[in-house]
């Protein structure tokens, strides 16, 4: 009988799959990675990076149709996505305007709650940030971020370890 948990790649597919979740994104995934899967941190960085990049091109690509669906079909999705847009870019639009594409990078590449891939679509898109460019931006903040997050937790077991020992 064929058992999931024993099956070659499940890390992998698990930190790829992980690494996709909002919130949790490359911050949960990487560390479980290497500390539960014990998979090597480059590893881990690829697998996680990879899968939290596949949701952002679909989100960059279908948030203005689904968004312009809801409101033009619903009053009370007009009026909640009004809203929505209007705080996002007044809280953004002057560090966008200010640091330009930069920003959206370093939103993205700086490991804190309320930041990440998923959110960093969203301003793409509220920005008006063309598909391509948006992805290559996101992709720059995913690694960024993934770097962070690798280096500082490996960085975080070995001082541990060392601690310990």
């Amino acid at each position: 009988m064929f058992n999931i948990t024993q099956w070659e790649f499940w890390p992998q597919f698990v930190t790829f799959t992980t690494a996709m979740i909002p919130v949790i994104e490359l911050r949960g995934a990487i560390p479980v990675a290497i500390q539960v899967f014990k998979m090597p941190p480059l590893e881990a960085f690829f697998w996680a990076a990879l899968g939290n990049m596949v949701p952002n091109f679909f989100l960059v690509w279908l948030l203005g149709p689904i968004s312009n669906f809801f409101m033009e079909h619903s009053l009370f999705f007009k009026k909640f996505l009004t809203k929505i847009f209007e705080k996002t870019r007044a809280k953004h639009s002057e560090k966008f305007t200010k640091y330009g594409a930069i920003f959206l990078v370093i939103f993205i590449g700086i490991p804190v709650p309320g930041t990440g891939s998923w959110t960093g679509s969203l301003i793409a898109f509220l920005f008006g940030i063309k598909y391509w460019h948006a992805m290559a931006l996101i992709a720059l903040g995913v690694m960024l971020a993934g770097i962070i997050v690798t280096l500082g937790f490996t960085s975080f077991v070995n001082i541990i370890e060392w601690i310990i020992h």
